[in-house]
């Protein structure tokens, strides 16, 4: 029997986009991961306006937004009751501020989904060292967030620094899902999302939404055991940061932003390979997005729109063969192939074809189709493509064969 998603995970993977969220104490330290010792006094923006950060990601046509409520350096951005090496110790409001909140109230105002980053791997916290006890304060920790800022579309568990450590999981999970149980579970315990294993935005050829493990973090090579009762259907999620290497924003960076080009292409190999694009942006020392940084990301979203919101025809169909015609002959590059995966990921293999000068052409051979599969192939002149399928599993059902035209920018 295939596996199939649940209601949350389709929702999720319609979203497609999402923006990755790095600020904290090391904002205005200049590492990417703090040892726990820096002081909270350090924190202190002086324009921190969260909803520029979300409405940015809503003009762009990203539909969430995950911040990292607690990096591994453990200061929290919210005023936990844990510790005192959160918001509430820093000069920022006098102590009285609450990032996470005022991130979350943004995210409602703008219509898009909300989710947080919370580190299991805390290098600030004095019972660190004592699993039992550590795991009493991180499941208070994540209480917090669970209950006091919404609904939550994603619940994100690093590995990183974490290789080897044995955390509660099971506890961790019951907490989710009694306080959030509509909210994707990241790569840990029992994930209903998993990493793509990369930091580079792209997933492999073919990507498919079934498996059963992935990997810890970028720092080795070891495979997550996760729970018994993870489900079957664990689709990728592929995060990068919009700086090169740069997860924290940094005075000196601005040379590390990528190009459109790049980020086209990192488009093409997630969300055109079936995952979802988490793209990283980080407020600068200010509490703001980088005005270069804001820019780049609306010439994506705008970029992407361009190229996809007008096919020429598309269509939907089931059976081993979908064809899909329009009244006049014009040029063709893309397609976009869609499974109706509520069903399960059915195709293995299939052939995409022009009809040109009475007989079908070869456009295009692939495998996965699962969620979104983005076709590129030579420029033909047609009125007429059929997707055919040579391998599957059960019946296909085609959600959607589109056929584009796409330019390149002038």
């Amino acid at each position: 029997m295939l596996a199939t998603p649940t209601f949350e995970q389709l929702r999720w993977q319609d979203m497609e986009l999402g923006m990755f969220c790095h600020f904290g104490i090391n904002t205005f330290t200049g590492q990417e991961w703090g040892d726990g010792t820096d002081d909270p006094s350090l924190f202190h923006p002086t324009e921190l306006d969260a909803g520029q950060w979300v409405h940015t990601a809503k003009q762009a046509g990203f539909k969430y937004f995950v911040l990292t409520a607690k990096h591994h350096d453990g200061f929290c951005l919210w005023p936990t009751r844990t510790t005192d090496y959160s918001v509430q110790s820093s000069p920022w409001k006098q102590g009285k501020g609450d990032v996470v909140g005022e991130c979350a109230e943004a995210c409602r105002a703008e219509g898009i989904g909300f989710g947080i980053y919370v580190s299991p791997w805390d290098r600030h916290e004095p019972c660190y060292s004592d699993e039992a006890a550590y795991n009493d304060l991180y499941a208070e920790q994540l209480t917090e967030l669970l209950t006091q800022y919404g609904p939550l579309v994603e619940v994100w568990f690093d590995g990183a620094g974490s290789e080897g450590r044995e955390y509660d999981w099971r506890r961790i999970m019951k907490l989710v899902k009694t306080h959030q149980p509509e909210a994707m579970i990241f790569n840990m315990g029992a994930p209903t999302i998993r990493w793509v294993g990369n930091e580079d935005g792209v997933a492999p050829y073919p990507c498919w939404n079934t498996a059963e493990t992935a990997r810890t973090s970028m720092f080795t090579k070891s495979m997550l055991t996760w729970l018994p009762d993870t489900s079957a259907w664990v689709p990728a999620e592929c995060d990068v940061p919009i700086r090169k290497g740069r997860w924290f924003w940094r005075p000196d960076d601005e040379d590390r932003l990528r190009s459109m080009e790049e980020l086209v292409d990192i488009y093409y190999r997630s969300v055109g390979h079936g995952t979802v694009l988490l793209l990283n942006v980080a407020p600068d020392v200010r509490g703001l997005f980088p005005e270069p940084d804001v820019r780049r990301v609306l010439e994506l979203g705008d970029e992407i729109r361009r190229r996809f919101s007008s096919p020429i025809a598309e269509t939907s169909g089931q059976g081993d063969a979908v064809e899909l015609a329009w009244t006049n002959e014009t040029e063709i590059n893309h397609a976009i192939l869609m499974e109706d995966i509520a069903h399960g990921e059915r195709i293995r293999s299939y052939i995409l074809e022009a009809h040109q000068g009475g007989q079908w052409v070869e456009l295009v051979r692939g495998s996965a189709v699962g969620h979104k599969k983005i076709d590129r192939f030579p420029v033909i002149r047609t009125n007429r493509m059929r997707l055919r399928i040579t391998e599957c599993a059960e019946k296909p059902l085609i959600r959607k064969l589109s056929a584009f035209n796409v330019t390149e920018q002038p």
